[in-house]
């Protein structure tokens, strides 16, 4: 039966009548639309190197920004009706006592200063992949990962929290971006873990769930729901950072695909009579380094221009987008999971700023608005990554981005 539900989902067959499968429990999750993630709020932590395996006291940067009372206020104003706080469990797990004590009375306050602008609160926590103790695959790799006891604890101590805030109006999302292979067994079993533990902490609370391999849409489809209406109230979640040559075009992060850091002027929609104009970008971007050794850069540049024709050659725009968000809708329906219960909790864009070259603000907005349009054609919640950094909603100055704010479909009388 569950080849051939999956033999269903490849052939993106529709689903319906008694082809169905419905999973869903009677019990209504927390109602969400319109969010914004609050990163690094929680995140960018001061641990020790190696050997060591512990923090700084305070453990999260001095110098990361941090949105105001009136940052908040302003999203609130501007329509968005969540807020998803991502956090770093590292330095909950490491520290205990007043210490401890302190660091959960902060995230209280977090939590209360954006309730108390109107919006609700989705709790996301999320290990550091960037660290060399405190990872995903320590956390939550499997069962027997080092870190998975104190992890479990976590989460149900977590859910404690968000519970005392009201369960119509906080959110717990147990895990950010599992690292599993799609449909493994390993997050399977880890997923059910972190989400048993959270339900018998609070067992009104909404919760949500996601597939493996970074919450992809291939991660999502992957994922039998079948046994999920015991954790309910739940919502399910993907990212959608599709097509990535466009998201993520001067990403220096991605050292295993060094190529990303020379993109620019990928345009949006992808129109192959552009390319040649984004490749004469490229040309003088790497031109102007001096650093690079000319053999790399030509290695990066012959791996550019056969992704830049596979990309135009795939036309990407708006019916593009559609396309590839539409296994989710597919995978709803066999399961008979309403869309309201689906949540997109991440898409973004990398932009051109002090620290990034990367997309043209038009064709950003434009790729970010077509997005956020798909994703409610198919009935989906959203959230936007990010408030702050090179995908942020704010600049340095805490500045918002008038296009961004229209590409959204806020800032408008609803």
């Amino acid at each position: 039966m569950r080849a051939s539900r999956r033999s269903v989902l490849a052939g993106g067959l529709a689903v319906a009548g008694a082809g169905a499968l419905p999973v869903v429990a009677a019990v209504e999750p927390l109602r969400l639309r319109r969010g914004i993630a609050l990163w690094p709020w929680f995140s960018l932590t001061t641990e020790f190197p190696a050997p060591r395996t512990d923090y700084a006291w305070p453990p999260f940067q001095a110098d990361r920004p941090v949105p105001s009372r009136d940052d908040l206020r302003r999203l609130a104003e501007l329509g968005f009706d969540f807020a998803r706080l991502p956090l770093d469990p590292g330095p909950f797990v490491v520290f205990a006592g007043a210490r401890r004590a302190e660091l959960l009375g902060t995230l209280s306050d977090a939590i209360d200063a954006v309730l108390a602008t109107g919006m609700r609160v989705l709790l996301n926590v999320q290990a550091n992949a960037a660290t060399h103790h405190y990872t995903p695959g320590a956390f939550y790799g499997s069962e027997q990962a080092p870190l998975y006891p104190a992890y479990r604890g976590l989460i149900a101590e977590l859910a404690r929290l968000c519970a005392r805030k009201g369960p119509d109006r906080v959110a717990l999302e147990p895990v950010n971006e599992p690292p599993q292979a799609c449909g493994a067994g390993a997050w399977n079993r880890v997923q059910a873990g972190l989400l048993t533990a959270a339900r018998d902490a609070a067992p009104d609370l909404t919760l949500v769930a996601t597939g493996a391999c970074g919450s992809l849409v291939s991660g999502l489809t992957a994922l039998d729901p079948a046994t999920f209406g015991r954790f309910a109230p739940l919502l399910y979640t993907f990212h959608f950072y599709e097509p990535y040559l466009f998201s993520h075009q001067g990403a220096t992060w991605l050292t295993e695909e060094p190529f990303y850091r020379w993109l620019k002027a990928v345009p949006w929609p992808g129109a192959a009579a552009r390319l040649p104009e984004t490749l004469a970008a490229i040309r003088a971007r790497m031109a102007a380094d001096r650093a690079v050794p000319q053999a790399e850069k030509a290695r990066d540049f012959a791996v550019i221009e056969t992704k830049l024709r596979e990309y135009g050659a795939a036309d990407p725009g708006p019916a593009y987008l559609a396309q590839a968000m539409a296994p989710v809708s597919t995978w709803a329906d066999l399961y008979g999971i309403p869309a309201r219960h689906v949540l997109m909790g991440e898409f973004g864009a990398l932009r051109t700023d002090s620290r990034y070259t990367a997309s043209r603000p038009a064709d950003r907005a434009a790729y970010l608005g077509d997005v956020r349009r798909a994703a409610e054609r198919a009935g989906f919640a959203w959230s936007f990554w990010n408030l702050f950094d090179g995908l942020g909603l704010m600049d340095d100055g805490h500045a918002v981005d008038p296009a961004l704010v229209a590409a959204l479909g806020l800032g408008r009388r609803r």
